[in-house]
């Protein structure tokens, strides 16, 4: 069982604040939610020394930074490493937005996958219809898995705690995915993103370029999806 002091992967957080913990359903559109997740991976391996974007070209745009190794070693997190290898393996430099999309498309089941078999997510099956229709639900297995991200959050979004790196980003990732309303943190909805990603705006410049690019990249599908 992961110690209650040691974080969750970034991508396994994004994804358990972006469901209600009842229900199992998404707040987002899981796609949406995929690329935020995506985002989580990358801005992971940023700060686990891996990765580094444009190097050579710093002044690029968030959408025009590409992806390079730093140290080509593994994380020993499954998909973590699998992020590394498809970045060893491309022909060129992966521009940042494309690799985003590209490593997001089965993300969202490879990571409740990774969930369930850590005993964070139980698997349900639940009968609809007067038991015509069968639908899989996932669960936490533990209030815990969401209300201590959560109340990360509320005390950075709060001014009580100075932002460490992981929920500095995540406070980022949760304002562009459009979450903070399910965050439960306070009254003051409206003003909350903003007070998330003040904090996120601390962050060093790779990790914010990322969640910018995730930012835009999901603005590219709510645009695709009104077409």
């Amino acid at each position: 069982m992961t110690a209650l002091t040691s974080p969750l992967p970034l991508r396994d957080e994004v994804f358990l604040l972006g469901h209600d913990e009842d229900t199992g359903q998404p707040h987002v559109h899981r796609q949406a939610l995929a690329l935020g997740m995506a985002g989580a991976v990358l801005i992971d391996l940023f700060l686990a020394g891996r990765v580094v974007l444009d190097p050579n070209g710093t002044t690029r745009p968030a959408g025009d930074l590409t992806l390079h190794l730093y140290q080509d070693r593994p994380v020993g997190d499954l998909i973590a490493d699998t992020a590394i290898a498809s970045i060893r393996h491309a022909t060129t430099a992966p521009p940042l937005r494309g690799w985003l999309r590209a490593f997001s498309n089965d993300l969202y089941d490879r990571t409740r996958a990774g969930l369930v078999t850590s005993g964070i997510l139980h698997h349900q099956q639940r009968r609809r219809l007067a038991g015509l229709v069968r639908a899989d639900t996932y669960l936490p297995s533990h209030t815990r898995w969401q209300v201590i991200p959560r109340a990360r959050l509320c005390a950075l979004a709060r001014g009580r705690e100075q932002p460490d790196n992981h929920t500095a980003a995540l406070a980022g990732l949760v304002a562009v995915l459009g979450l903070s309303p399910y965050l439960y943190l306070d009254n003051d909805t409206a003003t909350l993103p903003t007070r998330l990603r003040t904090v996120a705006d601390q962050h060093y410049k790779p990790v914010r370029s990322v969640t910018a690019a995730v930012d835009a990249t999901v603005g590219d599908l709510a645009t695709a999806t009104y077409r």
